[in-house]
């Protein structure tokens, strides 16, 4: 029992002695408390102290700033609305001197238009006197004359009309030969320039084409047995083959050129193959036909490429190809039409034309000789309908259609491609029927410039229309030579009939020749 009453003691005293100290403890620390809460309030307090002067600092500094801001800006204006009050005194300077000015002109101006009106009455008052004057002469002349004023007036009109009729007819007349001379002139210009720039080395075709052969024999093979060969080749190309003399060579002679050269083609072809006899000579003649048909269609093109003619029908191409196996007067005609071409675009770009549609005119101006042995009528209204039936241009048909003047010309192009088929049928050489004339031309021509001292050779040149003298430098100068060409152009004026103009060109030529050894 003793043992549980002192547990209990013990346990009172120990609840009393912790209790007690946690009273201690706790007042202790509440006074710890209450001390640094006043300290911090104290801290607090200075802070708040020094806070709020450097915020009375700031602001001091802040109103200073704003201050000096305030009156620099202040300073700015002021300086800004001096410099503008100055500027408005200037102007207004400058306003009273213009108005000085103005009021200087005005007074000015009312002066000369006083001057005016003084000077208009004046005229007003003369007019009026020549007027009194005019009419006093009138009646004074009327008085003189015996005639009125009317009658006067339609004297003098009518002796005007007859001086100024007799004036314009004698002008009229010294115009139209002054025209007359002019256009003379300058046709014979633009013809000379047009054969000078186009040249062809194309003269005549003939009626006939020879083939050559390997030898001798090849004769005998082709006139076959009892002449069956020959007389199958003659009647499956309708042309003569004439077999003479001649050496290592057979001639076809016959009017369709056509027909001629698909004979000289299949002769060739058979002598190539050496199988001769009359089932293969029908052979190789039919494969000739059908290499006929793309013979003329390139023909056809060629033309049209060296003349520059483009868009041209498949058709009229074909017809163009065909007109190179056609003669007139021996002058194949796609030649013939091609040098018409180039000399009526000569002709139209000397005076400004179309050069392009010139061309296609007399490209296409002998088309017509293409099918006028199939149909009725001249080949220029038969070549117009052709070329109206494949849409060309109108102008391209009447000119085609007019340049033998079987219809009338609407356009210069019908007259320049008359002109241009008569330069290239006339030219020499051109047809048979000029042929001796042409050579003996030439050769006449070189003859007379051989003719003077100091000439070495001479040499007729450009179809007649240059010659060349070459001469010897030992014995003429430059000047020496220019006296030659000019007595050389004088003989042939004087001794030579020809058309347009001849070229004369001396050539003095100096060779230095030394060997080395």
């Amino acid at each position: 029992m003793n043992d549980g009453v002192i547990g209990i003691i013990i346990g009172v005293i120990c609840a009393v002695l912790g209790y007690t100290i946690r009273f201690v403890v706790g007042n202790y620390k509440a006074e710890t408390s209450e001390n640094r809460a006043k300290e911090i309030l104290k801290d607090a307090k200075r802070n708040q102290k020094s806070l709020q002067k450097e915020s009375e600092v700031h602001a001091k500094a802040e109103v200073l700033k704003a201050k000096e801001e305030f009156e620099l800006s202040i300073k700015v204006k002021r300086d800004e609305m001096k410099a503008l009050e100055e500027r408005i005194g200037q102007r207004e300077i400058n306003l009273d001197r213009k108005v000085t000015m103005l009021d200087k002109k005005e007074s000015t101006l009312d002066r000369k238009l006083d001057e005016i009106d003084e000077k208009d009455a004046k005229l007003e008052q003369e007019r009026e006197e020549l007027e009194e004057a005019t009419k006093q002469a009138i009646q004074k002349l009327q008085v003189i004359s015996g005639m009125t004023r009317d009658e006067a007036r339609a004297s003098l009109m009518k002796q005007l009309e007859e001086e100024v009729h007799n004036e314009a007819g004698g002008l009229i007349r010294r115009m139209q030969e002054h025209a007359k001379e002019t256009a003379e002139r300058q046709s014979q210009k633009i013809v000379a320039t047009a054969i000078q720039k186009y040249s062809s080395s194309h003269a005549t075709e003939l009626m006939t084409s020879t083939v050559a052969l390997p030898n001798d024999d090849m004769k005998g093979r082709i006139i076959g047995r009892e002449g069956r060969n020959i007389r199958s080749l003659e009647a499956v190309t309708g042309v003569n083959i004439l077999i003479d003399d001649t050496p290592e060579a057979v001639v076809i002679s016959g009017f369709d050129p056509i027909r001629r050269e698909i004979a000289r083609q299949a002769l060739e072809a058979l002598i190539s193959d050496g199988r001769i006899h009359p089932a293969r000579i029908e052979e190789v003649v039919a494969k000739a036909e059908e290499n006929m048909e793309e013979t003329i269609r390139t023909a056809g093109e060629e033309a049209e490429y060296q003349t520059g003619v483009q868009g041209v029908e498949p058709e009229l191409t074909r017809m163009l190809g065909r007109l190179k196996f056609r003669t007139s007067f021996t002058q194949n005609v796609l030649q013939h039409s091609i040098e018409v071409s180039q000399l009526l675009g000569v002709m139209a770009g000397e005076l400004g034309l179309d050069v392009s549609l010139a061309k296609r005119i007399g490209l296409f101006h002998d088309i017509g000789k293409a099918l006028d042995h199939e149909v009725e009528g001249g080949h220029a209204v038969i070549g117009a309908d052709l070329l109206k039936r494949l849409n060309e241009a109108p102008v391209t048909v009447n000119a085609v259609a007019a340049h033998h003047e079987e219809v009338e010309a609407e356009s210069v192009y019908a007259i320049l491609a008359s002109a241009a088929d008569a330069i290239s049928c006339s030219r020499l050489g051109a047809r048979s029927e000029t042929t001796n004339i042409y050579i003996k031309r030439l050769e006449q021509l070189e003859a007379l410039a051989n003719d003077f001292d100091g000439v070495q050779k001479s040499y007729a040149i450009h179809a007649g229309r240059e010659v060349r003298v070459i001469v010897n430098p030992e014995n003429m100068d430059d000047n020496k030579a220019q006296v030659l060409a000019r007595d050389i152009s004088g003989k042939i004026e004087s001794d030579l009939q020809y058309p347009g103009q001849i070229r004369v060109v001396v050539i003095r030529e100096t060779r230095s020749v030394e060997y080395a050894r």
